[in-house]
């Protein structure tokens, strides 16, 4: 069972320079955080960077379709229609691993695409890859278990997708995170991975042009942001293409183990 939205146009002139303005935002936050979590003994698993992703997707995605949420207000939202019935018993499993959402860094689409998995990073500190506005919408509610995150390229190494899945201990969060996303991406977003260096590819100019979708699952939210590698504003209906695929192939993997019964 899968919630899924469109976007706006690609490269839309509004919401890049509040996209350009929110990473760098996010960029000094997170050198911020880094500070204080190497005082503390903090450790991740992997380090997840922030990229400059201008945000596009479709008409019920537009940056100005809602203002962003303050940390003192207060969004509820009640279990999506349709819910399996089994939903207490799915709740009470462990969230799923890293593994279980990416389990190949070589992968094959059903419509012979390939692609190869460059970086995988994950952590129970969620705040550590979303933008402020999500991290305190999130901390309303029972709080984000897990974000993992996958950069994945196509097979000429053009391409970056982050895929990201935030899993949630209950439905109700996941429900509000997934509404308010799709309401204002542009405040409640997650970040992109940078390539490590060992990848061999180069880091998105900051506010390259992008796409940016989401999906919710029984109780996990999965965002894919997709670029060109050198920041190019071309074939959009390429890294479109790109991105929804491999959007749809971790959201299958995510939904096969939250609700073995949907599959």
């Amino acid at each position: 069972m899968t919630f899924g939205d469109q976007g706006t146009p690609y490269g839309a002139a509004d919401p890049y320079t509040q996209w350009v303005v929110e990473q760098e935002r996010i960029r000094r936050r997170r050198r911020t955080r880094r500070t204080v979590a190497a005082g503390t003994g903090a450790v991740l698993v992997a380090a997840i960077t922030a990229g400059g992703v201008l945000y596009a997707g479709g008409d019920g995605d537009r940056a100005a379709a809602a203002p962003p949420l303050s940390a003192a207000a207060s969004v509820t939202a009640p279990p999506p229609s349709g819910a399996p019935s089994a939903l207490p018993s799915l709740l009470s499993r462990p969230v799923i691993r890293p593994e279980q959402a990416f389990p190949a860094k070589s992968v094959r689409l059903d419509d012979g695409s390939r692609y190869e998995r460059v970086d995988l990073a994950t952590t129970t500190d969620c705040s550590e890859g979303m933008s402020p506005e999500l991290a305190a919408l999130i901390q309303q509610g029972q709080g984000c278990e897990r974000l993992t995150a996958a950069l994945f390229t196509d097979a000429e190494r053009r391409s970056q997708v982050t895929v990201t899945v935030l899993s949630f201990r209950t439905v109700q969060d996941a429900s509000k995170v997934f509404a308010m996303a799709s309401m204002d991406p542009v405040a409640y977003q997650v970040v992109s991975l940078d390539p490590p260096p060992e990848a061999g590819l180069p880091t998105v100019p900051p506010g390259s042009a992008g796409v940016f979708r989401r999906l919710m699952t029984v109780r996990s939210v999965v965002f894919a942001n997709g670029q060109w590698g050198d920041g190019a504003e071309t074939d959009e209906a390429a890294i479109t293409e790109e991105t929804e695929d491999l959007l749809q192939y971790a959201d299958d993997n995510v939904v096969a183990y939250e609700d073995p019964s949907s599959v």
